[in-house]
């Protein structure tokens, strides 16, 4: 959820008072957070019970500010937050998640104390899912959201006793379950009150016996913009008898600059502190633009986990990753996710517990040179004979290079691409590695030089344009405009271009980046949503005011040429 604005992520919404009492304090966070003193976890030295704990580990465990399988693998979380405590009659969507080929999913359970408790028995059938499908499965309790801000909201030692009163089904799943002891368990209010209890719980489990990684959360709403739990993250980390803890950082328009995104996940990395991205969200929102693109690329280099907010059932829709729980309809949120740069179907790697096999070393062949076709000003498409893998390659990363220095341009799982966002009369050179599902990588292929055309898009010829009201209230909407390629050849970039005849006006988009002059709006897309391929779609959601009428355009252009409206 965007937690910077204290919004519960479950249907009830927040009072107006209240929203602006969070949004004032997200303001505050927002400058609070790019002028913090350096972190002091920067320069702690890690914990020695940590290298104690790996030793003795029986399941997921923490080495060295690392999260290992009890088998000592390396595992770096993919994957996604489903909010089953609310609709627990979609049971088939862990299955689904899997499907994306997540290996995580963050589970939202209630310990009765705001939401209906879930129960030992229905606590067990989640986790025997999650095994079923193969996830790692981090369970937490939701009911803390927002403590000492939200009057509604319950304990840490209320949530610890909760997990106590689980143990029976919890026992012996130390190889595939994390307890995150509570959701953003401090609201934005005197949020150093959040060391002391969050110490208390570890200490509370630790002592009833559990031996489980336990994950934490930070305050602020999860998004420490005060840095609490940065600050306080080594003497937290040392009152766990075991060192196997874990900190969860959640991002949204708190982290809306790449410095941000970036200090404070290196602080963590460079004392050797274990980190995960517990929830994030990409689109923006009247309170700021989240840099999901820098969290993802920085969580793929430092080898950190990230879960996605979320599955699906959101009351702010713009960060459900499906619409309606339904795998076929992704938002430009979920294809972002699911297929965009370092995102999941790139970069996630299943448990090895669930393998059973020895550990795969063997690197796939080298990539066929790349061949260049349907080069326009800005894109070009890029294809290769396919490489061969002892077990099977996964998808491949094509490079650009440049002064003998390589930039990652594009991935595929398939054995073509479309690179786009290019320069209008600019040579460039490209090269493909492929990569197997146990991060294999294979030597770079030859490379291929092409210099782009002289300037323009692939023209819209070929399309549809569907556009429908997801939702109105007093002085605002919600719409949905979904493109459609009606041609035999893939549209690489895009501009959408129509006229709102009611004086309506868009405040917010997500799949696209709008520039309005009076009634007239004209859309270029996300680097997710630039290309539609040939019978394919992209939708691109947006906000907007309205003033009582509220007609639908009449007529749309794609890179200036005119589409019929669906």
């Amino acid at each position: 959820m965007r937690t910077a604005i204290g919004t519960a992520k479950n249907p009830a919404l927040k009072t107006p008072f209240t929203v602006l009492l969070t949004v004032l304090a997200t303001l505050l966070g927002l400058l609070a957070l790019g002028t913090l003193t350096p972190a002091r976890a920067a320069t702690a030295t890690p914990a020695t019970s940590a290298s104690a704990s790996a030793s003795a580990a029986t399941g997921l465990h923490i080495s060295n500010g690392r999260l290992l399988e009890g088998n000592g693998n390396d595992f770096v979380m993919r994957g996604v937050n489903h909010a089953h405590t609310w609709y627990p009659s979609q049971t088939k969507s862990l299955a689904d998640i899997k499907a994306t080929g997540a290996n995580t999913v963050r589970v939202v359970l209630s310990d009765g104390y705001r939401w209906s408790k879930n129960s030992p028995e229905d606590v067990a059938a989640v986790i025997a899912q999650c095994k079923a499908n193969r996830l790692i499965c981090v369970l937490e309790v939701h009911d803390t959201t927002g403590y000492g801000e939200d009057s509604a909201a319950g304990t840490l030692d209320h949530a610890a006793d909760y997990w106590i009163s689980l143990k029976s089904v919890l026992a012996g799943q130390e190889n595939y379950v994390v307890i995150n002891i509570g959701n953003e368990p401090w609201g934005n209010t005197n949020p150093a009150g959040w060391t002391a209890p969050t110490t208390a719980a570890i200490k509370k489990l630790r002592a009833a016996g559990f031996a489980h990684t336990i994950m934490v959360d930070a305050p602020n709403w999860g998004q420490d913009w005060q840095g609490v739990m940065r600050d306080n993250a080594q003497a937290v980390y040392n009152a766990d008898s075991t060192g196997n803890l874990i900190f969860s950082i959640h991002m949204y328009s708190v982290f809306n600059t790449a410095a941000k995104v970036t200090d404070y996940l290196n602080a963590f990395v460079s004392a050797r502190l274990p980190l995960v991205i517990g929830e994030f969200g990409g689109p923006a929102d009247q309170y700021g633009d989240p840099d999901e693109d820098t969290m993802m690329a920085s969580a793929e280099r430092l080898k950190l986990g990230y879960i996605a907010w979320s599955w699906s059932g959101n009351t702010d829709p713009i960060l459900d990753l499906t619409i309606g729980f339904d795998p076929t309809h992704l938002s430009s949120w979920g294809e972002r996710i699911f297929h965009g740069a370092n995102g999941i179907a790139q970069t996630s790697r299943e448990a090895t517990v669930y393998g059973g096999t020895a550990a795969d070393t063997q690197a796939p062949t080298t990539p066929g040179t790349p061949t260049a076709s349907a080069v326009t000003g800005t894109s070009v498409t890029l294809r290769w004979t396919a490489s061969t893998d002892n077990v099977a390659v996964t998808g491949y990363d094509v490079v650009r290079l440049s002064a003998g220095t390589e930039t990652a341009v594009a991935s595929s799982t398939t054995n073509t691409v479309s690179v786009t966002g290019l320069s209008a009369s600019t040579a460039y050179t490209f090269a493909v590695y492929a990569r197997d599902a146990a991060g294999n990588r294979s030597a770079r292929s030859a490379t291929v030089s092409v210099t782009t055309a002289k300037g323009g898009t692939t023209p819209g010829v070929g399309c549809s344009v569907g556009y429908h009201v997801v939702g109105e209230w007093p002085g605002g909407f919600q719409g949905e405009i979904t493109i459609r390629n009606t041609g035999t050849t893939a549209i690489n970039g895009w501009t959408l271009g129509f006229a709102f005849a009611n004086g309506q006006t868009v405040t917010n988009m997500w799949g696209g980046t709008p520039t309005q002059t009076g009634g007239s709006v004209s859309v270029v897309p996300a680097s997710y949503t630039s290309t539609i391929a040939a019978n394919g779609s992209v939708t691109v959601g947006f906000t907007g005011n309205q003033s009582g009428t509220n007609a639908a355009p009449t007529a749309f252009t794609l890179s200036g040429a005119g589409c019929t409206v669906a």
